[in-house]
């Protein structure tokens, strides 16, 4: 039974409370509402958080729905760079497609997307643009703010906030998301807020948070995983000296929002000519995440987890010429920082001492690559890569048969099936490599289920995976990496590529 360190039901209960309280208390027209982290299938938050539900914030909206309505944003730079979201392993673009599909499914109203800091000659941004509004999304360009961030008169003018073209809204709950970080969203926000105030609408600004979390020690490694999952925005957290001086309160944000808290003070002041009501950042926020913990010690072990898991995230994209030095350097600090070493994720120790178990016995298995499972209970089960199928296939294999209570030596699939796809791999599809890899492989045990009872128990067995780790000893393929991840399997690699050939597929 996976521990349970944090109450979702607890966490909806008080986030629902205090945005309405914001609503009420804006005694105008709408609230403007800014989500950090991510809106649907918040991952990182349900590793640190067990317990935590990835689409808890979804939900929440999904009770909201006939109050609220989406602007979806996303910075021209992340498309031009094709920068990915790593839960998913696609790109920002293709994040926010993903996300408007989502918001669908829970009847929620997508007003528009809006590209920020937009550029002219920005083909790529060009054409994402082009694909939205032939399929019906209407669609925004706003660029780099002129006089940012210090010349606030020109700011809150025609030619700063006003050279934007205002969006459209209708209801009382306006939400402001995007598929992550740096995507614009406060920028958007106080965009609104200046055409609002020109059209004669009082309108208030909030910021839904999750991380860092205010109310707990700003060392707590809840807090400092976030600072591993945004190594690549250099977010530092930091006490809120703004709210101890108003209150004599610690509370924990990040670099970004301090550094940018007397700005927006003075913008929102500027543009509203009344004393901003936020004293702090912390006062723009609505957290309540670290009222949703039952079990710290629980959360501090995920945590922890996490942490580790970045690093070698990390490791990985370095080796794969995805971020720079600076990136993995910082990783490898909040890591060292903590007390902990890769070797204290159970899977990496099991993973590695196979492999080099196989090596020591036989010549051939010199490049022999090795995939070690957690299950839920805490076994352990390993799989080597052969002629046959990947090591992640062979992993997934294993742990199915353990799950199931099924012998390790009975086949799941006729070895003559395998050597027929094996052969439509190799002499028709003309694939170099004839091992199946783990999509492949379930496909084949799926259909031998059909026909196979023993089969079948093994597949009803996969759910079953969601929520454990594993770790390979190299570099998995772009397929495998997708395919555990869409068994919900955490998984980190040795930042090692299978062979010296530099196409990788």
């Amino acid at each position: 039974m996976r521990k349970i360190g944090f109450s979702a039901e607890k966490y909806i209960e008080e986030q629902s409370k205090y945005i309405l309280e914001r609503i009420e208390q804006s005694g105008g027209d709408r609230l403007y509402l800014e989500f950090g982290g991510k809106l649907v299938q918040d991952k990182h938050a349900m590793r640190v958080l067990p317990g935590f539900d990835e689409n808890a914030k979804i939900k929440l909206l999904h009770k909201m729905r006939d109050q609220a309505e989406i602007i979806i944003c996303v910075y021209s730079g992340d498309i031009t760079t094709n920068k990915t979201r790593q839960d998913f392993g696609i790109t920002y673009d293709l994040e926010v497609l993903r996300l408007i599909d989502m918001f669908r499914t829970y009847d929620l109203e997508i007003n528009s997307v809006v590209v920020t800091r937009y550029e002219d000659d920005s083909p790529a941004v060009d054409k994402f643009i082009n694909k939205l509004e032939r399929r019906g999304i209407r669609t925004y360009k706003h660029r780099f703010t002129k006089g940012y961030p210090t010349d606030v008169d020109t700011i809150v003018s025609a030619e700063g906030y006003g050279a934007n073209p205002y969006i459209e809204v209708t209801k009382p709950l306006v939400v402001v998301t995007g598929p992550g970080g740096g995507s614009g969203k406060l920028a958007t926000c106080l965009s609104q807020l200046y055409h609002e105030n020109i059209r004669n609408r009082k309108v208030r600004y909030a910021k839904f948070e999750t991380f860092p979390i205010w109310s707990i020690p700003l060392k707590h490694p809840v807090n400092v995983a976030y600072e591993a999952a945004t190594a690549d925005l250099k977010d530092v957290n930091m006490i809120d000296y703004f709210h101890l001086e108003a209150y004599g309160e610690m509370a924990v944000n990040y670099n970004r929002d301090l550094e940018v808290f007397p700005v927006v003070k003075r913008i929102i002041e500027k543009i509203t000519g009344e004393e901003s009501e936020y004293k702090s950042p912390t006062d723009m926020g609505v957290n309540r995440a670290g009222f949703g913990i039952i079990d710290d010690d629980i959360c501090k072990e995920a945590a922890n987890q996490e942490i580790i898991r970045r690093y070698m995230l990390a490791e990985v994209d370095y080796k794969k010429g995805k971020i720079g030095e600076g990136t993995l350097e910082r990783s490898k600090l909040l890591m060292d920082e903590m007390g902990l070493k890769v070797e204290d994720r159970d899977v990496v120790i099991k993973a590695r001492e196979y492999a080099e178990k196989k090596k020591a016995s036989d010549e051939r298995y010199t490049n022999v690559v090795v995939v070690a499972l957690e299950l839920e209970d805490g076994r352990i089960v390993t799989g080597r890569s052969s002629r046959r199928m990947v090591a992640a296939a062979a992993a997934v294999i294993n742990a199915i048969k353990l799950l199931g209570g099924i012998a390790d030596d009975i086949h799941l699939i006729s070895p003559a099936i395998l050597s027929k796809v094996q052969d439509l791999k190799t002499e028709v599809l003309r694939s170099e490599k004839s091992s199946l890899n783990c999509e492949e492989l379930l496909t084949a045990l799926t259909i031998s289920a059909v026909t196979n009872p023993t089969a079948e128990r093994a597949v009803s067995m996969l759910p079953q995976l969601r929520g454990c780790k594993a770790h390979c000893t190299a570099i998995l393929s772009d397929k495998d990496e997708t395919t555990l991840k869409s068994l919900g399997i955490d998984v980190t690699s040795d930042p090692e590529y299978i062979t010296n050939n530099l196409y990788f597929g």
